[in-house]
């Protein structure tokens, strides 16, 4: 069968003419409300997502300021912090008690060289601006006193 004599045997009438037109119009008229409840859908799970980020950020807080409430962890923080000790205790601190790979290291001399940079720095900007601006997430920043337990890292 040849596709002259396929598209020959469509006959159009006035009422799949009508039809064809409220298909084409509702595809108009539905798809930026599609997109619409897209976005908005992300939104919501951007936004569900924080607030549950928050309420563990509160949680951790509450267990701090539950901890903060026992006399025993008040005086291990003031001791290890403050390095208050008791009456008649000797306290000894230790200089370079740094293991050997968190020691800072020496830099190297400052070169009088002008160089030249390997990359364009334009296009490098307008990577990390959009690289940025795409990012779905943001890091949670930590409020309040640190976790006794984690030793700081320089």
């Amino acid at each position: 069968m040849d596709v002259r004599e396929w598209l020959g045997g469509i006959r159009l009438s006035g009422f799949m003419v009508i039809m064809l037109g409220l298909v084409v119009l509702a595809a108009f008229v539905l798809v930026p409300t599609i997109g619409t409840y897209v976005d908005q859908r992300q939104q919501i799970a951007a936004l569900e997502a924080a607030v549950q980020l928050s309420r563990d950020q509160v949680e951790e807080l509450e267990s701090q300021r539950e901890r903060w409430n026992d006399p025993a962890y008040i005086t291990t923080q003031a001791r290890e912090r403050l390095y208050y000790v008791k009456p008649g205790e000797v306290i000894y601190l230790v200089d370079d008690d740094l293991p050997p790979e968190l020691e800072p290291q020496e830099q190297a001399p400052v070169s009088d060289d002008v160089e030249q940079t390997r990359t364009d720095w334009m296009s490098q900007l307008v990577r990390s601006v959009t690289e940025a601006g795409l990012a779905q997430t943001v890091a949670p920043v930590t409020v309040g006193v640190p976790d006794p337990g984690s030793t700081p890292t320089p």
